[in-house]
């Protein structure tokens, strides 16, 4: 094991921020050409992991509960306590930011927008660039608009009507073919918090387009994806990757993991799985993990998804113990996310028109 570097936040104190990882952890972020970005409501950061010699960078980010995210190499879309915050990346700042380092890219603040406290969940692009995200308290899915706090979408067909009451803890969204196609909710319940009378094996993988449950009996399913011609869960109460028949809803666990998982994303052969400790106070405890594993773990763990083993991973063991979300950033190693000061003040986009006209009059 290998301590990994603090933080470069000043503001954030080394001993209550850290982690430890495994050897292979950034051989492997090198070979697949990536970063990883992690959000952690619990602690109220962002977490860039990013391949620095033969240590992880963990580099830190403050927001208000941030959770769902969506990312590639052009923006960053992060759901926090009552807005969604918007990134762009300028490739051409990352040269000029400071330290050690080189960055390969920029990511600059460029929008808020408010949509109130409603508990956002996992969010996605569409293949137009639309941000789709999981309205949590409401129940539904949703996009934005210009004026309106969140436009609804989608709801389950159990779920009669809106109301700020969490009835089903509707929490994941997996897309395919670029649009949205699963969620996942922790019970089918129509009713305020009504989920929470059976989380233990009452979660649902759920087909949006066919309005129809694919998989039921789960235990707090999280995260659901397709990737490489499968459809993938994190059954988060018994810490387990997932591969579920999308006809059938017939389940295969493909790899165990020392924590609650929660937050996935892949890269070629290799998932990225987030784990949280869950504390005894937590109201997700009464679950089967929380009996059959008392050493729980927080961090990210990387798996080969056709043999299940465990390839690398990073311990948090200090100020993160439960993770929301995991996001790679394929093609980019060392990001950096501008929200304040001097350069976000003197960094301008302009339209690529306007920008031929700024090069021909200097």
């Amino acid at each position: 094991m290998r301590a990994a570097a603090p933080t470069n936040d000043a503001a954030l104190a080394a001993e209550a921020l850290a982690s430890v990882h495994t050897a292979s952890f950034p051989v492997l972020l090198r070979e697949l050409s990536a970063s990883v970005l992690v959000s952690t409501y619990q602690a109220g950061k962002l977490v860039l992991l990013r391949a620095e010699g033969a240590r992880v960078n963990t580099h830190f980010r403050g927001f208000a509960r941030p959770m769902g995210l969506a990312a590639d190499r052009g923006r960053i879309a992060l759901g926090t306590h009552s807005e969604i915050v918007e990134f762009h990346n300028m490739p051409a700042l990352a040269a000029k930011l400071g330290g050690d380092a080189v960055h390969d890219a920029a990511y600059l603040l460029r929008r808020r927008h408010v949509t109130g406290a409603i508990d956002i969940h996992e969010m996605a692009f569409d293949g137009s660039g639309r941000l789709w995200f999981v309205n949590t308290l409401f129940s539904c899915l949703c996009t934005q608009d210009e004026s309106s706090s969140f436009v609804p979408r989608w709801r389950p067909w159990f779920v009669s009507h809106l109301a700020a009451e969490d009835r089903c803890h509707l929490n994941g969204l997996g897309m395919r073919d670029g649009e949205p196609r699963y969620v996942t909710a922790l019970g089918q319940s129509n009713s305020l918090q009504g989920w929470r009378a059976n989380k233990r094996d009452g979660g649902v993988l759920i087909d949006i387009q066919q309005n129809r449950i694919v998989a039921a009996g789960l235990s707090m399913p999280h995260s659901p994806r397709w990737h490489g011609g499968r459809l993938w869960l994190l059954e988060s109460g018994r810490g387990a990757l997932v591969s579920i028949d999308p006809l059938s809803g017939a389940k295969t666990d493909i790899a165990r993991v020392p924590g609650f998982a929660r937050g996935l994303d892949f890269i070629g052969p290799v998932a990225l799985i987030g784990l949280s400790q869950l504390r005894e106070s937590n109201a997700f405890t009464d679950i089967p993990l929380t009996e059959q594993n008392a050493e729980r773990r927080s961090g990210i763990w990387a798996v080969n998804v056709h043999s299940g083993e465990t390839l690398a991973f990073l311990t948090f063991t200090g100020g993160v113990r439960e993770i929301f979300a995991v996001q790679a950033l394929c093609g980019v190693q060392f990001p950096e996310v501008v929200y304040e000061g001097e350069l976000l003040a003197s960094a301008y986009a302009l339209p690529d028109a306007a920008l031929r006209d700024v090069a021909s009059h200097p």
